[in-house]
């Protein structure tokens, strides 16, 4: 790209800027100058980045240029001006509160990299300028934005002297008390720092020639922020930060030889003078993430005064003070291949600044993972890529979530499973009769959102289980019908339903008509009382009984009904209950615990009707059904812990049900097991859960 574009970029920024000033009266384009030179200059961009910063600012405040840019400038250069465009708009609210989100956004609305960089110069120059074209509070938050954002961002890609420059001029507005007294400091000492530089290098040069090393001498004095921040780590005053002093030789050697004669100085100061072993920092065997290379030693003088040496070749140099820009400072102008290998440098850099890698090829699978969305308010939210309006609600709070019915994106409406894109203003609609379903698991993305759906739509079930079953209790007392256990198992295969919880919800809902149980209840109850009518009464136990007796007790194992004896409902006992049992008018003999709530009623009204009875020692595998009732503290995921106990114990888990008041929930599990030691086991299991007040078997 030949001069010329950027002569036509600069004319097209002048007829649409003119007559704009800035602050201190002077033309606009003085600011659009200074960020070019900065950026071909400081910076050593190629010139495609100096014609977008002309473009940028020529249509910042006119988006419909952008096509007529992308005719007359080329798609790239199109793409990196809509990108500092869309910088532009970011108005943090907080940046002290979101510095690193502010940050992202930043390197998110940079989908060409340099794009970043142009920004940083754009910062530098406003600094520069700030006292002159801003007020006082405005030169605050741009201060405090370019501590927290930008000076940030330029150590992240290795701009190490644009980052502190921007560090002191940002000190010298937040911090004026502070950053006179060190100023002032350094001023007093200048002479004297430079008559102790020129002692200092006199021996070294001497020696330098001897050896026949070519070189740079630069002395440079620490930044004005690194001091202050050296002083409150140490808690020490000006005087007394003893690197304030650093003298830097650049020697000029061929590639090959660089490493080799960086060490030959080193050696040679090293032999002058008494170094400090702790303090030396070898960054050439091993370069720092960002590419900077370079020998770093303390030295004491005679006169006990510390002085920091730097010793690098020229290339190292130019890394050093350039950064990820060092290629084109370096090397000149770029083909195709180098353009596309340094934007994968850069960007890899943005993304992962302290990671490594070694291609190209690596760097260009780089796909944002996250986007970054506003609140009306202006608060900046960080999301997974691909979250919807329904992640974004829930990341605003759990009860807007559940109450989101869709929201405004951009000031137009859109549904709770639409797609967010970064930058994209957010306002979440709700209604306070929307309640979770199980399609939102299908299109969020975040674990918050995932997480919070699925116990709110346990805790929804829950509360429709526990209605089921009062609606139905209720029902049958008015129709003076008992609902036994063979009667649920029935219904379950009429209506097709696995599990009973999902029967009462099904009654709660309505899907199940109450007098669709009713007329089947009474079928089946007619059906079974004409088979019982058949059988011999209850108390003439047959001779098959006689084969269960053991003097006065009755054996029972798990063949129940076959010799006319069942398990009570009103206990459900289990093998290993100390049971007795009861002659029932018509059902025969029924099996009781002796801890049953009726058992002395029984026992007191119906003496002669009491059976003692015994479980055989080798009974079958059989399986009962025991009900247990628990109280405990809501705790989140409750639920879960309860069910996750049940199924470690392999048990099969037949209902549960809770209900919650003033902080507590009662809860009623029916359990299929084998004995009375595995509810022995269930409750002690349950009994450890965290929150769990009480649990008993009913």
């Amino acid at each position: 790209m030949n001069g010329d574009v950027v002569n036509k970029a600069r004319e097209f920024a002048v007829q649409r800027l003119e007559g704009l000033t800035r602050g201190n009266g002077q033309p606009f384009m003085h600011h659009v100058d200074a960020v070019a030179a900065i950026v071909d200059r400081e910076i050593g961009l190629p010139r495609e980045a100096v014609v977008t910063v002309y473009l940028h600012e020529a249509s910042r405040k006119d988006h419909g240029l952008l096509e007529e840019i992308n005719r007359s400038f080329g798609r790239e250069i199109g793409l990196m001006v809509y990108g500092l465009n869309r910088i532009a708009t970011i108005n943090p609210r907080d940046t002290r509160l979101q510095a690193e989100n502010y940050r992202k956004l930043i390197i998110s609305y940079s989908t060409d990299p340099r794009v970043t960089l142009i920004k940083l110069a754009d910062r530098l120059e406003i600094m520069r300028s700030l006292t002159d074209c801003f007020p006082k509070s405005e030169q605050i938050r741009k201060a405090t934005e370019t501590m927290m954002l930008y000076a940030p961002l330029a150590h992240q890609l290795g701009l190490y002297r644009i980052k502190s420059e921007l560090e002191d001029l940002s000190f010298r507005i937040l911090q004026p008390e502070d950053y006179r007294l060190i100023t002032n400091s350094l001023r007093a000492g200048e002479i004297e720092r430079e008559a102790q530089i020129a002692r200092f290098v006199r021996p070294l040069e001497k020696e330098l020639r001897k050896a026949g090393v070519k070189y740079e001498l630069k002395s440079r004095t620490k930044a004005i922020y690194s001091i202050w921040r050296k002083m409150q780590a140490q808690q020490v005053g000006v005087e007394e930060v003893y690197d304030i002093l650093a003298i830097r030789f650049i020697v000029d050697t061929v590639p090959e030889k660089e490493k080799e004669v960086c060490w030959q100085v080193y050696s040679i100061v090293t032999q002058i003078y008494e170094p400090i072993p702790e303090r030396m920092r070898d960054w050439i065997t091993l370069p720092k993430a960002s590419g900077y290379e370079s020998l770093h030693i303390t030295v004491r003088t005679p006169e006990g005064l510390m002085v920091e040496v730097q010793i690098r070749s020229r290339r190292m140099d130019v890394t050093a003070e350039y950064g990820v820009a060092a290629h084109w400072t370096y090397k000149g102008m770029p083909n195709e291949q180098m353009l596309q290998d340094w934007l994968a440098h850069v960007r890899k850099r943005l993304e992962d600044p302290g990671g490594s890698f070694t291609s190209a090829t690596e760097a260009d699978s780089f796909k944002p993972n996250e986007v970054y969305v506003f609140t009306p308010a202006g608060d900046l939210r960080r999301l997974p890529a691909g979250a919807s309006v329904l992640d974004f609600a829930f990341d605003i709070h759990t009860n807007v979530g559940v109450r989101c019915t869709g929201a405004k994106v951009n000031g137009k409406m859109s549904q709770v499973r639409d797609i967010l894109q970064t930058g994209d203003v957010v306002e979440i609609l709700t209604s306070k009769n929307q309640k979770p379903s199980k399609d939102w698991l299908g299109f969020v993305v975040s674990g918050k959102a995932k997480n919070k759906i699925r116990q709110k739509l346990r805790e929804e079930a829950g509360v429709q289980d526990a209605l089921g079953r009062e609606i139905l209790e209720r029902r049958m007392k008015n129709w003076k019908i008992e609902l036994m256990q063979e009667d649920m198992t029935q219904l379950l295969k009429k209506f097709k339903i696995k599990q009973i919880s999902d029967f009462y919800a099904a009654i709660a809902r309505e899907d199940i008509a109450l007098q669709d149980i009713k007329s089947f209840l009474i079928r089946e109850k007619e059906g079974r009382a004409v088979k019982t009518a058949a059988e011999p009464a209850a108390a003439e136990l047959s001779q098959e009984e006689s084969a269960y007796r053991e003097g006065d007790y009755l054996v029972i194992d798990d063949m129940f009904g076959r010799i006319g004896y069942r398990l009570a409902k009103c206990c459900n006992p289990v093998i290993g209950d100390d049971v007795f049992g009861f002659v029932s008018v018509k059902e025969g003999i029924k099996i009781h615990r002796m801890s049953c709530p009726n058992a002395e009623r029984l026992m007191t009204q119906y003496p002669y009707r009491i059976q003692k009875v015994r479980w055989r020692n080798a009974v079958a595998l059989a399986v009962f059904q025991t009900t247990i009732r628990f109280t405990a503290y809501e705790e989140i995921g409750l639920a879960q812990e309860v069910s996750d106990v049940i199924r470690n114990l392999s048990l099969n888990l037949r209902s549960f049900t809770f209900s919650g008041q003033n902080g507590k929930i009662t809860g009623r599990l029916q359990v299929a097991v084998n004995s009375n030691k595995q509810v022995d086991l269930l409750l002690f299991q349950l009994r450890k859960i965290r929150g769990v007040i009480k649990a008993v078997r009913e």
